[in-house]
């Protein structure tokens, strides 16, 4: 009877050695990501909601042999700060890195960190000289197309006046603006500012300038601008022009703040489609924007990520010249602003992008 209960005893253990031996090699097999995340600025509104989607996509996407974690870091708007963070990023050993650049002229540092350690870098929504990104074939860009924008957010404009002859109050038959700018030498800012102006003008819209203002993507400077530019026009401003929709909701906290009746307040239009510009163009505080598409971009980056990890599905992402991803903005008005996400992002978006 002893021998049998030693028999068993003996086979049980053996059996918990099987497991334990087992159980390392299994976890030896789950490959961890660590992605890398940092933004040229935390309060930046659109970055961070499209951040959200990221984090939440990669997560989503992680199987039974892959782990997935993501850490994101702001630079406050200082490329010295972003580099730091980089390398920060590659010590605690992060295997892909996801650049939204302070400065789109100045990667070389993160570019020479990365390719020393053998880490793909995937460089998002503010887009670096193509030369730069030739560097290196583990360097990837994705992003929308600025001059899209500028052309829908001119048309969504120009639709706007022909519609409504109010918009020229004082009958003069042109449209006297005022425009809001990202900061100096950003490429959306240039490229955003020329086009939605050119596509006013082959729409047939005679326009005169009454002031051009940089308030850096952010609220609370636009706000500031356009105090200043109510005490200069008062009525006289008729339309005002927005690179971002954080700039256009501060010149309409402005007028709110001001005196000037709502008959006598401009068309004021944005870019982006953040949660609160796409309740603002509910509500007909805010005449239109143009959807940046954050979970497209979202999607494509975190699916980009890990194939660039993995080696595997690349073929299937479609980049173009093996290096961009772009995805399409769309037009958004009172009409159709019910069918854009303006909290999860989870709204099946299927309008036309001319």
């Amino acid at each position: 009877m002893m021998k049998k209960v030693l028999a068993a005893v003996l086979v049980t253990m053996m059996a918990a050695t099987l497991l334990c031996a087992c159980s390392p090699q299994k976890n030896a097999r789950l490959a961890r990501l660590k992605i890398g995340v940092t933004i040229y600025d935390e309060s930046d509104t659109f970055l961070s909601e499209m951040v959200a989607c990221f984090k939440e996509d990669a997560e989503m996407l992680a199987d039974e042999n892959t782990s997935v974690s993501v850490t994101v870091r702001g630079a406050e708007d200082s490329q010295r700060m972003q580099n730091d963070g980089v390398e920060s990023f590659i010590d605690e050993g992060c295997n892909v890195l996801c650049v939204n650049l302070v400065d789109r002229t100045a990667p070389s540092a993160i570019i020479d960190m990365a390719k020393e350690h053998n880490i793909p870098v995937i460089f998002f929504n503010r887009e670096l000289v193509a030369e730069d990104l030739m560097q290196w074939d583990r360097l990837y860009y994705v992003g929308a197309r600025a001059k899209q924008s500028g052309k829908m957010q001119g048309e969504l404009a120009a639709d706007a006046i022909k519609k409504d002859s109010r918009i020229d109050r004082n009958n003069d038959g042109k449209i006297q603006y005022v425009l809001l700018s990202g900061e100096p030498g950003h490429q959306d800012a240039i490229i955003r500012t020329e086009t939605v102006v050119s596509t006013l003008e082959e729409q047939g819209i005679r326009l005169e300038r009454l002031s051009f203002q940089v308030a850096n993507w952010n609220r609370a400077q636009a706000q500031n601008r356009m105090n200043q530019m109510i005490q200069q026009y008062r009525s006289d401003i008729e339309l005002v022009l927005s690179n971002n929709d954080d700039m256009a909701l501060g010149a309409i906290d402005a007028y709110d703040k001001s005196n000037v009746t709502e008959t006598d307040r401009p068309c004021v239009f944005g870019i982006d489609g953040t949660a609160v510009g796409l309740e603002a163009v509910k509500e007909g505080k805010l005449a239109g924007t143009v959807y940046n598409d954050k979970e497209g971009q979202a999607l494509s980056m975190a699916r980009l990520a890990l194939a660039a990890f993995s080696g595997k599905g690349m073929a299937q992402l479609d980049l173009e010249d093996g290096k961009y991803i772009y995805l399409p903005y769309y037009k958004v008005t009172a009409e159709n602003v019910s069918q854009f996400p303006m909290t999860d992002g989870n709204a099946d978006i299927s309008l036309q992008t001319g």
